[in-house]
């Protein structure tokens, strides 16, 4: 048969049934193939990062601005740790493995969400995790009434057939057998790790411990999937304040979690860090390693750079809030307006030009009082 008149393989249709367009383009995943084919994964991940940021602000940029952040998140998200993304442990929300169904309920409104940890005597001895989900079931199925309940009863049965006074709320957690499993993992585990196990053991919340098995911090699969896609914020979140804020006298009060970056982009230079940047995360990490101690309320603690940090409130194991200012008085650097070349911080009224007249009438009147004396 010749060749014009041999038949050509049909392109296969795409998932959505559509005829993919004929011709001799490729997928995108097929040039990403052809341009980085046979290159180490290091070199691979460092032209798929470049290629995102030449393509940021071209006109052909396939890439939206939140699909071009995701990505560069997950390329960065082998170079996290779990200690970088779990939270501290004296913001974790834990219940005794002792409490009761009541209290417990109570917990949970107060916290505000769906798993709470639970320990035995104190946070270094976890004993698992609790549910709502759990919880709810516990309660509904202590409430629900039976045929044999419903025949017994002479009133009019109450809806859904769930009579909540049954349900003991004196019964502790652990009698109700509510307790679910947790992972254990070092602070040293990479996230991408602790994602995966995640996904496998469908376990998602870990509890984060030290060399010496303390409780170091927490991490659920939410804190790990905020790396890649941002900040998750469902129904019940309410809008976070800033954790800086400035006040009339030309200082701040300070969240002791401000995170150290944010602390010396406001204040400037003339807080003197140094190398402290790389060991310590928080403003709060920053007045103790300062203080040499836990400081409590009230207290001052001077920093080089002219500045004071007044504890405005702590208690005996961490610092909560901050009132930051000089100590001469002047504004920091990064909150005085600028003024132009030359100009005084306060401005002076100029003299108002006088006349001949007005000059020789005071140098009269001083005349006259040189005479007097």
């Amino acid at each position: 048969m010749p060749k014009d008149q041999q038949s050509t393989p049909e392109e296969p249709p795409s998932s959505n049934g559509r005829q993919r367009p004929a011709g001799n383009g490729n997928s995108l995943l097929q040039r990403l193939k052809t341009a980085f084919g046979g290159k180490p994964s290091s070199s691979l991940r460092e032209s798929l990062a470049g290629a995102l940021d030449e393509a940021a602000g071209v006109a052909s940029d396939p890439f939206s601005a939140k699909e071009r952040s995701m990505l560069r998140n997950v390329l960065g998200l082998r170079d996290l740790r779990v200690d970088d993304v779990m939270v501290p442990r004296a913001d974790i929300d834990a219940v005794e493995i002792n409490v009761s169904i009541a209290e417990l309920i109570k917990e949970f409104r107060e916290a505000g969400h769906s798993r709470l940890p639970v320990y035995r005597d104190t946070l270094d001895e976890p004993a698992g995790m609790v549910h709502i989900k759990d919880l709810l079931g516990w309660m509904t199925s202590n409430a629900l009434l039976t045929d044999e309940d419903l025949a017994r009863r002479r009133s009019a049965p109450p809806p859904g057939h769930l009579d909540f006074r049954r349900v003991p709320l004196k019964t502790s957690l652990e009698n109700a057998g509510l307790v679910r499993e947790v992972l254990y993992v070092p602070p040293s585990m990479p996230a991408v790790d602790l994602l995966v196990k995640m996904q496998a053991t469908r376990i998602h919340l870990a509890i984060v411990v030290d060399e010496y098995g303390g409780t170091d911090g927490l991490a659920s699969i939410e804190d790990l999937v905020e790396e890649i896609v941002g900040e998750i914020e469902d129904e019940h979140d309410e809008e976070s304040a800033p954790m800086i804020v400035p006040t009339d006298g030309g200082g701040f009060i300070a969240d002791a979690r401000a995170p150290i970056e944010e602390v010396g982009q406001i204040l400037g230079e003339e807080l003197e860090i140094g190398d402290l940047v790389e060991d310590i995360d928080t403003l709060g990490g920053l007045v103790f390693n300062r203080a040499g101690h836990v400081p409590v309320r009230g207290e001052l603690v001077p920093f080089p750079g002219g500045y004071e940090f007044e504890i405005l409130d702590a208690d005996p194991r961490r610092i909560k809030r901050v009132r930051i200012h000089r100590r001469d008085g002047t504004l920091p650097r990064g909150r005085r307006e600028r003024q132009p070349e030359g100009a005084r911080p306060e401005t002076a009224q100029p003299e108002t030009p006088r006349s001949d007249s007005a000059r020789a009438e005071t140098a009269k009147a001083d005349s006259g009082r040189t005479d007097a004396a």
